[in-house]
């Protein structure tokens, strides 16, 4: 029995192992992204870690490298891909996380805002997609995390274009997993629940980055409210879904979405 558990922690261990694997995350400056920039590289990836801001230059893991880009431009993301393939000769796994989010019902929402929303959280993913999938179709195989959200499932009027750009990305997860399967890439996504991260945050935290503790005990409170499970979601929880997408462990899967939500929604 003890040597048929050892072979059990072996073989799960080897599963999650991505060495020699090159993967590149999209919003990697902070909250989910880094922590999952972070992760695949210390399960052996080779990791660049991209975001518009300028402090993804913080990304100091070793086997991660880190750039300045904006999703929201195709020409950008193809570059990003093309230097990804010259510099390690291959890409493994692609993790689309890029979101911008903002408080607006829809007879509030501005045409400008909605644009920048689709540009960043749905073109941005999309974009990723078909880069990442024209490379993994020609290797033949690959694994591509797209980030959709909870609020794909709960109706949130005052998140109206996140929440639909989300539901888009979905949608468009599953049609990649039908197109390019047959090519051994698998697509799945990841519908995160409350997560506390520089997104969330920003409903406690003032400019000056004092939080108010407060505040912040009502607004979890809120957002947490029906879970299953008594844990604050943390942006790990969600690095630790995203390895098991990225690897073998989950070789048989795609079309997904994995709901990493302590049980908030089952729909």
């Amino acid at each position: 029995m003890a040597t048929d558990q050892t072979k059990d922690i072996e073989a799960a261990a080897i599963a999650h192992d991505l060495t020699g694997r090159v993967a590149v995350v999209t919003g990697a400056a902070g909250g989910i992204g880094a922590a999952t920039a972070r992760l695949l590289a210390r399960a052996g990836a080779q990791v660049i870690g991209v975001d518009a801001n300028p402090a993804i230059a913080d990304l100091d893991e070793p086997g991660c490298f880190a750039e300045v880009l904006d999703v929201t431009s195709q020409k950008a993301v193809e570059a990003l891909i093309e230097r990804t393939v010259e510099r390690f000769g291959r890409l493994d796994i692609m993790v689309n996380n890029a979101a911008v989010i903002s408080n607006n019902v829809v007879a509030d929402l501005e045409e400008a805002e909605l644009d920048r929303i689709i540009s960043v959280n749905l073109k941005g993913v999309f974009f990723g997609c078909k880069a990442a999938a024209a490379v993994m179709t020609r290797q033949g195989g690959g694994a591509i995390i797209n980030l959709a959200s909870d609020a794909i499932h709960v109706a949130s009027p005052p998140v109206v274009a996140y929440a639909m750009t989300k539901a888009a990305v979905a949608q468009l997860t599953k049609c990649l997993a039908m197109e390019v399967g047959p090519s051994n890439v698998r697509v799945n996504a990841v519908a995160p629940g409350f997560i506390e991260t520089p997104m969330t945050s920003r409903h406690f935290t003032s400019d000056d980055g004092a939080v108010d503790q407060d505040k912040r005990k009502e607004v979890i409170g809120s957002f947490t409210q029906g879970k299953v499970i008594n844990h604050i979601g943390q942006p790990v929880d969600i690095a630790h879904t995203i390895l098991f997408l990225a690897s073998d462990a989950s070789r048989n899967m795609t079309g997904q979405i994995i709901r990493s939500n302590g049980g908030g929604t089952m729909p």
